[in-house]
């Protein structure tokens, strides 16, 4: 098979695997708290057994290590708002409001690198506003708490893919990921007395969903992770972008397969949909630049968002 065909090949399984993350939010029963943690502490374990990463954590300024960990703090709040909003509501309302990460992104990264901030970048903000009123519009009364709080784990997406971008060629992407996630780790578990809960604070997952979460952790996180880390450097970031953007695509066709979700929503929250991703899907058209998609930023935190620069 061509090298390049190859790794469009490996570049639709990650997508597909980063939308499978939706569906196991989903069927797993623990609450939203306890099963970021358990995620992020199991692939942060995993990578934790690579000599690689512990060169990568001794070589790492201090500087550096206080950054990743602050940014790590962000992809935690990434995950907790992104599974609390598939409970609140449902797979597929999930996986929409967290396609707004790239319009969100646009209107950030200027800000966060600063660069010039491009109007064509403003004006995909507000060209998916129709298709996030269908969407509202297009659900049930009971799940709407599900988009808002969709619509901030979307934020948060933003805010550390640009960072992450800022400061991904300053180390190791394998360190990197893991310094993230324990960080988050650690975060959680301070968070985790603040929030209301009952009963344990961080239950022990049954056999039922420790296995989904093993799942999650290592075939929808680090498996892809080391599929990109191979893929992503024979090809362009545009091309890269484009593929990444079909995730909620997957998701909510894997809902509607294997959740039935489709019976839940009617069809002006497809509608929605269909206009958010013609937005993001025109986002790297409108920044489109000539480049290898060297750096797969940080895989293991965000799915498949902004992997590409």
């Amino acid at each position: 098979m061509p090298t390049q065909r190859k790794a469009l090949l490996q570049i639709h399984l990650c997508v597909l695997l980063w939308g499978f993350t939706a569906i196991l939010g989903k069927l797993i029963t623990l609450p939203a708290l306890a099963l970021v943690w358990w995620r992020m502490l199991i692939v942060s374990a995993a990578l934790l057994l690579a000599p690689r990463v512990w060169r990568g954590l001794r070589a790492m300024p201090m500087r550096l290590r206080f950054a990743y960990a602050g940014i790590g703090v962000l992809v935690s709040l990434h995950w907790l708002t992104f599974y609390a909003a598939v409970k609140l509501a449902n797979a597929s309302v999930g996986a929409t409001t967290i396609a707004l990460g790239p319009v969100f992104l646009s209107l950030v990264e200027p800000w966060l690198a600063r660069r010039r901030f491009d109007p064509r970048e403003l004006l995909l903000g507000v060209a998916v506003l129709p298709g996030v009123a269908l969407v509202v519009g297009g659900i049930p009364a009971g799940m709407r708490a599900g988009v808002a709080v969709g619509v901030v784990s979307a934020v948060f997406v933003a805010l550390f893919g640009a960072l992450n971008k800022r400061f991904v060629e300053h180390a190791d992407p394998l360190t990197v990921t893991c310094l993230e996630l324990g960080a988050g780790t650690v975060f959680l578990t301070l968070l985790a007395p603040l929030l209301p809960h009952a009963g344990p604070l961080l239950p022990l997952p049954g056999l039922h969903d420790a296995v989904l979460l093993l799942t999650l952790a290592l075939g929808c996180t680090l498996l892809p992770f080391a599929l990109a880390l191979v893929a992503l450097r024979r090809l362009s970031a545009f091309g890269v972008q484009l593929i990444t953007n079909l995730e909620p695509v997957y998701a909510i066709l894997l809902a509607a397969l294997l959740l039935g979700e489709q019976r839940e929503l009617s069809p002006a929250f497809y509608a929605g949909v269909a206009i958010i991703l013609a937005a993001v899907f025109l986002h790297p058209l409108l920044t489109w630049r000539s480049a290898p998609a060297d750096h797969p930023e940080v895989l293991g935190t965000a799915e498949s968002k902004g992997i590409a620069d």
